[in-house]
């Protein structure tokens, strides 16, 4: 489990854009106010729910591929935000019961609204209302239409031949 302490501001951490600007805010207000962030993820090795564990077939595959996530995203916030102190902190656990405990301890909360994929969005944000109702300290929730999705990477067309026709 995760151990934050009394100054630092704990951010959920998953794949989705809003994520990414709930990281962002928090190193913004952690500037402001001298506290330290700490960027927590949270996985399971669930193959039948995640189609991503069941092709890396392993906990540890699963694992490295979240480690790997977690600090590309905490690596560009650290590069927007030199003078911040950001660890970030991977968790074998479900993300609504990390987030709990990280809570404990913790000044703030940091999450987005709404989780990765677009099945899970049915669920409508249900870790960042799991953790409304249960965190121990406060909890900043950013919203997820704040935040544009990223456009998907487009693959370059091949340049037009010209055709004139049928040719009689």
């Amino acid at each position: 489990m995760t151990t934050a302490y009394e100054d630092e501001i704990v951010v959920g951490v998953d794949h989705s854009a809003v994520s990414a600007a709930a990281l962002r805010w928090a190193a913004a207000e952690a500037a402001a106010s001298g506290r330290r962030v700490v960027a927590l993820r949270a996985w399971t090795f669930e193959p039948v729910y995640d189609l991503g564990a069941a092709v890396a077939g392993s906990p540890q595959s699963v694992a490295e591929r979240e480690r790997i996530q977690l600090d590309d995203v905490v690596g560009v916030v650290r590069a927007e935000h030199p003078g911040v102190a950001i660890r970030a902190e991977l968790v074998e656990h479900s993300a609504a019961v990390a987030l709990e405990e990280a809570s404990k301890t913790a000044a703030m909360l940091v999450l987005g609204s709404h989780g990765r994929g677009r099945l899970l969005k049915l669920l409508v944000g249900s870790v960042a209302e799991h953790c409304l109702r249960e965190a121990s300290c406060p909890v900043v929730v950013i919203p997820a239409r704040t935040v544009p999705e990223p456009e998907p990477e487009r693959v370059p067309e091949p340049a037009a031949s010209y055709y004139p026709g049928p040719l009689l």
